[in-house]
């Protein structure tokens, strides 16, 4: 049942540990992935918007799931317009991560149903990780029981890539997709162009599809047009 659930909430193959990038969150990556028992309970990661708390809530899905554990993934951006039923029985998963917590703002039964399954989880092996853009405390989060619980766990923060990372990123999701990058096509989208990863990625699937469709290499002129458009 878990196995399908994740599915159907858009666990994606590519975001795994082997290609999250980020120099400054070692002794976070080494934490999650310890076996559930070995673990924390409880992990709170926060960080601004890209800053890969959705890709490695997932890349730790995958990588429990790949050792026929039960992981579940739950992306409160898709949920929240559902029934806060959906934590029930979720204490019984190895690891559970849930993300978007910031968006439980003004919705007390979420709120009340969250509270409830970290309670839960207390009395079972399982552990719970939770990604959210702010520190517990700055949560705009009227049940302040939740608050609290939400501390119970170690707190860690994100930090955003820095441009050679962005580069290693870029040149690594082209080598995914089956094509090179050169370094002074790499330099050239972060010096004229928004910075911010996601959007950086965005770019990059239009080119790739641009190069496919009229069978051209990543050149700077190439670029230039086709992001002119």
């Amino acid at each position: 049942m878990f196995t399908q659930l994740t599915l159907d909430l858009g666990l994606q193959d590519s975001f795994t540990f082997d290609n999250f990038i980020n120099s400054e969150n070692q002794l976070l990556l080494e934490l999650l992935k310890k076996q559930p028992l070995d673990a924390e309970k409880q992990v709170y990661i926060w960080g601004a918007r890209n800053a890969g708390k959705t890709h490695l809530l997932q890349a730790l899905c995958q990588y429990f799931s790949q050792q026929n554990l039960h992981a579940g993934f739950m992306p409160l951006q898709q949920l929240i317009e559902y029934s806060p039923e959906v934590f029930k029985g979720l204490e019984i998963l190895d690891v559970c991560c849930i993300d978007d917590v910031q968006l439980l703002q003004g919705r007390p039964d979420w709120q009340e149903a969250l509270f409830n399954l970290i309670n839960r989880s207390r009395q079972t092996a399982g552990r719970l990780v939770f990604g959210a853009s702010q520190v517990p405390d700055k949560l705009n989060i009227e049940l302040k029981d939740l608050l609290s619980r939400l501390q119970w766990g170690p707190v860690f923060r994100l930090v955003e890539l820095k441009d050679a990372e962005k580069h290693q990123a870029l040149q690594q999701r082209a080598q995914a997709r089956g094509f090179d990058l050169a370094d002074n096509v790499v330099a050239y989208l972060l010096n004229n162009y928004n910075r911010n990863i996601a959007d950086l990625f965005t770019m990059l699937d239009a080119l790739d599809k641009a190069q496919l469709q009229q069978h051209r290499r990543l050149t700077i002129p190439f670029v230039k047009r086709v992001l002119s458009r």
